[in-house]
C-alpha cells in the first residue's frame, strides 16, 4: 500500500513538471510571433528572460515524512531520467531564429535596392504604362483650317509672288523677242543675272529662320529662270549646240534639286520641276522633240532625288510631262510622223521604264513609280500609230520585247512592278499584231496567241498571262465573227474561194482550241470552280466551242464537197456530232450534276436544230439521214443512259 502511494507521487511530479515544460516553450513561440510580426529581433531583455526557461527543471518539493514502519522494506528508487528530447528541441529553435533573422535581412536589402532601382525614372526599364484611351479618329483639316494656322499666309503670298515673277519674266522675254528689244546676247545674260541674283537673295535669307518662306520661293523663282534662259540660249538663239544645252540645263536642275534635298523641301523640289515644265513650252512655242529631250534632262536630273527622298509629288512633277509632251509633239506631227518625234517617244518610254524600275527595287510598291511604268510605253505606241507599217512594227515589236523581259524577270521584282509591265508588254504585243497581219490570218494569229498565253499561264501560274490569253481570244474571237467565220456561213449557201475556206478552217480550230484551254487553264489555276459548282462560265465555253466546232465540220465539208452537197452533209454531221458529245457528257456525267445539265442542254440543242433548221434548210437524202441518224444516235445514247442509271 505505502509503496503504491510513493509510485504514484512520483508520477505526478514527472507529470508537473512536463506540463512547466509545455509552458514555457509555449511562452517561447508567443515570443517568436510577436518578433516575426514586428518585424525586429528580439531584444536582449526578452532573451534574458528566456535564457532561464531554457531549461526548466522539475521542482524539487520535499518529501512528507513517512512514519517508519515497525518493519522497514527496501523503497525502489526511480531513477530520475534526463530529456534528451528536449536539448535537441533547443538547438533547432535556435537555428531556426537564425535563419529567419538571416532572411529577414536579405528582406531588408532587397526592398532596399528595389527601391533605388525602380524609383529612379531614367534608369526604369520599360516605359510606365499608359492607361487605356479609346480610339478616337483624328479630325479631318479643312482647307480653311490650314490657311488660318500661323505662318499659312506667308508661304501663300510667299509661292504666290515667285510663281508671278517668273510668269512675268517668261512674258517679258515674249514681249522683248516680239518687240525687238535688247538683242539676243543681252537677253541672255541678262536672264542668267536675273536668276542667279534671286537664287542668291533665297540662299541669303535661308540663314535666318524668319526668312526661310521667302527664301524658298526666291530660290524656285531663281532656278526657273536659269531654265527658262538655257533653252533660250539653246533653240531660239542658238548660241549653244543641243549637248550643250543640255548639259546646262541638267547642271541647273540638279542644283536645284540638290538644294531642296538640302533644305528637305519637297516643296522646293517640286516647284523647280514644275517650274521648268510649265515655261518650258512658252519659249519653245510649241510641244517639239526638243521639249520632250529637255524634260528628259530634268527626269534624270530628278532620280537621285527620288532615290534618297520618298517624295511622290516630285516623281510625279518629273515623270508625267515628258510623256505628255512626247504625246502632243505626235500629234502636232500628225501621220507620217517623223524620226526625230519617234525618237523622243522612243527615249521617253525608256527613260520612264529605266527610272521606274529603279526606284520600285529600292522601294517596293512606290505608287508613284507603279503609275510611271504602267504609261511609260504610251507614248511610242502613240507615235507607232502615225509611222508607216514597217516602223510602225519595229517600234511595238521593240516596246514589246523590253517590257516583255522585265515581266519574265519578275520573279526578282516586288510587288506589281512585273504585272504591270507584263500588261504593257502584251497590249504592245497586241498592237504589233494587228498592225503586222490583216485578213483570216490577223484573227487566227491573235486567237493562237491566247492559246499559248494561256499554256504560259499555266506553266508561270500568273494570272496576268491568263487574262491577257482572254483579251487576245475575245478580240481574235470578235474579228473572226466578222470576217472570217461570221453566222451567216451556216445559213446561206454561197461559193467561197477555197483560200478562204482553208482560213475559216483555221480560225475555227484555234475558237475550239481556245475555247478548251481557257477554262481548263483557269480551273487549274483555281480561277474557276469545277462544272458541277460553276455551270454558267464553263456553259459559254461550250457554246463556244459548239460553235467553233460546228464551223470547222462545215468548212472541211465545203472544202471536201464544194456546193451545195457540201453544205447538207456539213449540216448532217453537225447534227449528230451534237448528239454524239451529248451521249459522252450524258455518261461522263452519271455522278457528276453540271456535265448532265450540259449533256441535256446539247440534247436539246440538237432536237431544236433538227426540227427548226434541218427540217427547213435540208432536203432529200440529206434530211433524212440528219433524222435518221440522230435518232438512232439519241436512241442508243438513252438505252445506254438508262443501264447506267439502273446499275448504280
Amino acid at each position: 500500500m505505502l509503496f503504491a502511494m510513493t509510485t504514484d507521487g512520483d508520477v505526478l511530479l514527472r507529470l508537473a513538471g512536463e506540463i512547466d515544460d509545455l509552458g514555457a516553450r509555449l511562452a517561447r513561440v508567443g515570443t517568436e510571433l510577436r518578433t516575426v510580426q514586428s518585424g525586429a529581433e528580439p531584444t536582449r531583455e526578452e532573451a534574458s528572460e528566456q535564457a532561464p526557461q531554457e531549461q526548466p527543471a522539475a521542482p524539487q518539493q520535499p518529501r512528507p515524512e513517512q512514519p517508519q514502519p515497525q518493519q522497514q522494506q527496501p523503497q525502489p528508487q526511480v531513477p530520475q531520467q534526463p530529456y534528451p528530447q528536449h536539448a535537441h528541441y533547443q538547438q533547432a529553435t535556435y537555428a531556426q531564429a537564425q535563419a529567419r533573422a538571416q532572411a529577414q535581412q536579405q528582406w531588408q536589402q532587397y526592398q532596399q535596392q528595389y527601391r533605388q532601382h525602380y524609383q529612379q525614372p531614367h534608369q526604369h526599364p520599360h516605359p510606365p504604362q499608359q492607361p487605356y484611351r479609346p480610339y478616337q479618329p483624328v479630325p479631318k483639316v479643312t482647307l480653311a483650317e490650314k490657311l488660318s494656322k500661323e505662318g499659312a499666309g506667308s508661304r501663300l503670298l510667299a509661292w504666290v509672288g515667285g510663281a508671278v515673277t517668273l510668269l512675268g519674266i517668261v512674258l517679258f522675254l515674249v514681249l522683248a523677242i516680239q518687240r525687238g528689244w535688247f538683242g539676243p546676247l543681252p537677253r541672255v545674260i541678262g536672264g542668267a543675272v536675273l536668276g542667279l541674283t534671286l537664287a542668291g537673295l533665297g540662299l541669303r535669307l535661308h540663314r535666318t529662320p524668319a526668312g526661310r518662306t521667302g527664301a524658298f520661293a526666291l530660290a524656285a523663282t531663281g532656278i526657273g529662270t536659269l531654265y527658262l534662259d538655257a533653252i533660250a540660249a539653246t533653240t531660239m538663239y542658238e548660241y549653244l549646240p543641243a549637248y550643250a544645252g543640255l548639259a546646262i540645263g541638267l547642271l541647273i536642275a540638279v542644283g536645284g534639286l540638290l538644294l531642296a534635298v538640302r533644305w528637305k523641301s519637297s516643296l522646293l523640289a517640286t516647284a523647280v520641276v514644275l517650274g521648268c515644265v510649265v515655261c518650258a513650252p512658252l519659249i519653245t512655242q510649241g510641244f517639239t522633240p526638243e521639249l520632250v529631250a529637255f524634260l528628259l534632262v530634268v527626269q534624270v536630273a530628278s532620280t537621285p532625288v527620288q532615290l534618297r527622298q520618298s517624295w511622290p509629288s516630285v516623281a510625279v512633277a518629273a515623270g508625267i510631262p515628258p510623256l505628255v509632251a512626247s504625246v502632243f509633239s505626235t500629234a502636232f506631227t500628225g501621220l507620217g510622223g517623223s524620226t526625230a518625234n519617234t525618237a523622243a517617244a522612243l527615249a521617253a518610254g525608256a527613260v520612264g521604264v529605266t527610272l521606274a524600275l529603279i526606284v520600285t527595287i529600292k522601294r517596293p510598291g512606290d505608287a508613284a513609280a507603279l503609275a510611271l511604268l504602267a504609261v511609260a510605253p504610251a507614248p511610242s505606241l502613240l507615235a507607232a500609230l502615225f509611222l508607216p507599217k514597217t516602223q510602225a512594227v519595229l517600234v511595238t515589236a521593240a516596246v514589246a520585247l523590253v517590257l516583255l523581259g522585265v515581266w519574265a524577270a519578275g520573279q526578282w521584282l516586288n510587288g506589281w512592278t512585273g504585272d504591270l509591265a507584263g500588261a504593257a508588254g502584251l497590249l504592245a504585243a497586241l498592237q504589233t499584231t494587228m498592225t503586222l497581219f490583216d485578213g483570216s490570218a490577223r484573227s487566227a494569229i491573235l486567237i493562237g496567241e491566247g492559246v499559248l498565253l494561256a499554256l504560259v499561264a499555266l506553266w508561270t501560274k500568273k494570272h496576268v498571262a491568263l487574262f491577257g490569253g482572254l483579251g487576245f481570244a475575245v478580240i481574235g474571237g470578235i474579228i473572226a465573227l466578222a470576217f472570217d467565220v461570221p453566222p451567216t456561213l451556216f445559213f446561206l449557201i454561197r461559193n467561197r474561194p477555197d483560200a478562204d475556206l482553208a482560213a475559216a478552217l483555221l480560225v475555227a480550230v484555234a475558237i475550239l482550241a481556245v475555247s478548251i484551254t481557257l477554262p481548263w487553264v483557269a480551273h487549274r489555276l483555281g480561277l474557276f470552280k469545277a462544272a458541277s459548282e460553276n455551270v454558267v462560265p464553263w456553259l459559254f465555253a461550250g457554246v463556244c466551242a459548239l460553235y467553233g466546232a460546228g464551223a470547222l465540220v462545215l468548212c472541211a465539208s465545203l472544202l471536201a464537197v464544194p456546193g451545195r452537197s457540201g453544205f447538207l452533209v456539213g449540216h448532217v454531221v453537225i447534227t449528230v456530232s451534237w448528239t454524239v458529245a451529248a451521249l459522252v457528257l450524258l455518261i461522263r456525267g452519271i455522278s457528276v450534276v453540271g456535265l448532265r445539265v450540259i449533256g441535256l442542254v446539247l440534247v436539246g440543242a440538237a432536237v431544236l436544230k433538227l426540227v427548226l433548221f434541218d427540217l427547213a434548210a435540208l432536203d432529200g437524202l440529206a434530211r433524212v439521214a440528219a433524222f435518221l441518224l440522230a435518232g438512232l444516235v439519241l436512241l442508243g445514247a438513252g438505252t445506254r443512259y438508262a443501264k447506267l442509271v439502273a446499275s448504280r
